[in-house]
């Protein structure tokens, strides 16, 4: 018997699947937190998936260009093939200095905060929260401001991992390698 590594229920045949971009094993009923991925050894081509919406159909059709990169370039097991889309596939993460990029792209264009928000149809208490980094942009925001400004919000491979030097002989990062403490 196994325990469950979501509930810790018992379970005599756990499931394979991907929560939130973790792989584990779970008991029936957790299977429906997530995407069932498929075994190497299983013959069956479908793969179940948990929630019933028409939201997650139509999402993968979007992602469907994507699901071939990501297939081919993740080099796994034989899990990782004909794998479904995952919902954390297609996000792309906001750059930490987001609130700089906009005031700066807002000066460059000799805007103040109320003619950037006149043009963007918002609200100017909004650009002066974005520009705070008190807020997040939505992405239709993210877009407007992108559009309006010429500038990229999004973090897409930065340089900060390059800096980064592992201790191991293997090159592969640990926690270890990237925690700053706070007590130091």
């Amino acid at each position: 018997m196994v325990q469950c590594e979501m509930c810790g229920t018992e379970t005599s045949s756990p499931n394979r699947v991907k929560i939130e971009g973790a792989k584990l094993n779970v008991c029936d009923e957790c299977t429906d937190f997530g995407t069932e991925i498929e075994t190497g050894s299983s013959s069956s081509s479908s793969t179940k998936y948990s929630t019933s919406s028409s939201d997650d159909n139509s999402s993968t059709g979007a992602g469907a260009t994507n699901t071939g990169a990501s297939t081919t370039s993740s080099g796994g097991g034989g899990g990782g093939r004909g794998r479904k889309p995952d919902m954390f596939d297609d996000i792309e993460e906001l750059a930490q200095d987001y609130d700089d990029q906009i005031r700066q792209g807002r000066e460059q264009a000799g805007l103040s905060q109320e003619d950037l928000a006149k043009n963007l149809n918002e609200k100017a208490s909004l650009i002066r929260k974005l520009e705070q980094g008190e807020m997040l942009p939505t992405d239709e925001t993210q877009e407007k401001l992108e559009a309006a400004l010429e500038i990229d919000l999004s973090a897409g491979g930065s340089t900060d991992d390059a800096d980064w030097e592992s201790d191991s002989s293997t090159g592969e990062y640990t926690l270890g390698d990237v925690v700053e403490r706070k007590d130091s």
